[in-house]
């Protein structure tokens, strides 16, 4: 069934906001959330923009993830797929510890393509499995890395470590993540990659977006542009140089600075046009496909709900595009639609997010937040609405 409504975010605010023993005014008037808003929200009758639950978790210190309920640790259960997070946190604990006696690891070309293969399992929104391969991959490329010392070796290392970070981001364990990234960081440096340099920044100001902490994550893009100047020009610098300025966009719109979310979306387009598609290069998705994509998150980043719907409309993702970016767009259109009363096309998108990358879509918080806005419009749904709040939260 879905969220008991104790359980939902709304109630989650309203017993945080009870621990600091503030009134509904008093945090309205402290996250600068209109008082009208905080009360629908708390009710549960509203769902809770990511603007919206960032300022609110600012003004009560706490993590937005305390707010939202990540992780879903009921339904990881179900999936049996907590049990994949601790192995994860073991490997990424032994960085620094050198070779590992006890392992015989595969020859670094192994290595290399599992890791790659890994990426691709990602991309696929095959988490769990991609989850169960990964610590082994680790402590293998650990081993290997301290043993050859080579360049080779550590962006191998690097590259588990990036599929860390993207498992459980997905997955909800926002801390360990961080860890991921550290972890890196301490790859890149080691194999002398700016560029990994560079993209570790680019997901680390992500990071700091999903903590709405955007001045910190802008600072980031700053300094991951910084560290690409280091690097040989090239396709594969103008790839992650579009992405950390997609990444600037989309916190300029949550911001609300429209103009500085424009000059970052123009340039973005402008270094697309240049490199053309280019969802393999450290797979980040990036090429026109993926500006137009962005164009639509900012526009609903910035309340612009009906722009973003009318400009969704107008693209056609290609049929090979990732599915994990796919179903993160219908998501992102899914809550725009929601915003804009269009109950029935909205679904119709959560439905097309399940369908193409089921794993992702379970833990999306903006899934979860725009199926409760849905349930909260008290609109005719189809039959299926109901069974699609059973398969969220069961």
């Amino acid at each position: 069934m879905p969220q008991r409504i104790e359980e939902h975010t709304g109630a989650r605010i309203k017993s945080a906001r009870k621990r600091r023993r503030l009134t509904q005014r008093e945090l309205s008037d402290k996250s600068a959330v209109s008082y009208s808003t905080l009360t629908k929200v708390e009710q549960g009758a509203m769902p809770a923009s990511p603007s919206v639950l960032g300022a609110l978790a600012r003004a009560l210190s706490v993590p937005v993830t305390e707010l939202n309920g990540q992780p879903y640790l009921d339904e990881l259960h179900q999936d049996q797929l907590d049990g994949l997070i601790q192995p994860v946190r073991e490997a990424l604990n032994v960085y620094d510890l050198g070779a590992d006696a006890d392992i015989t690891p595969r020859a670094l070309a192994e290595l290399a393509e599992k890791a790659e293969e890994l990426c691709v399992l990602v991309r696929a929104t095959n988490i769990k499995q991609a989850a169960a391969e990964l610590p082994d991959l680790i402590c293998e490329a650990t081993t290997v890395a301290h043993t050859l010392g080579t360049t080779e070796a550590w962006q191998t290392l690097a590259s588990s470590y990036r599929t860390a970070y993207d498992v459980t981001t997905k997955l909800g364990f926002i801390d360990l993540s961080a860890i991921a990234l550290d972890r890196l960081e301490w790859a890149a440096q080691r194999a002398s990659d700016p560029i990994l340099g560079g993209m570790r920044q680019y997901l680390r100001a992500l990071a700091y977006l999903r903590a709405s902490d955007y001045r910190t994550g802008k600072r980031l893009i700053a300094l991951g542009m910084s560290t690409l100047e280091q690097a040989d020009g090239g396709r594969e610098r103008d790839v992650v140089t579009g992405q950390l300025h997609l990444g600037a966009a989309v916190l300029a719109g949550r911001d609300k600075d429209g103009d500085t979310a424009e000059e970052h979306l123009s340039e973005a387009g402008r270094i697309a046009d240049r490199t053309g598609p280019a969802e393999k290069v450290h797979w980040l998705s990036f090429g026109p496909t993926n500006v137009g994509v962005h164009r639509v998150s900012v526009l609903a980043e910035l309340d612009m709900y009906a722009e973003a719907v009318d400009k969704a409309k107008s693209m056609t993702l290609p049929g090979d595009w990732p599915p994990s970016r796919m179903a993160h767009h219908y998501a992102e259109v899914a809550r725009a639609q929601m915003w804009t009363g269009r109950t029935d096309a909205a679904f119709r998108n959560l439905l097309e997010a399940r369908k193409l990358a089921p794993q992702q879509t379970r833990y999306h918080p903006t899934v979860r937040e725009t199926f409760a806005g849905l349930e909260s419009a008290k609109r005719r749904m189809p039959d299926d609405f109901i069974n699609y709040g059973s398969w969220l939260s069961a």
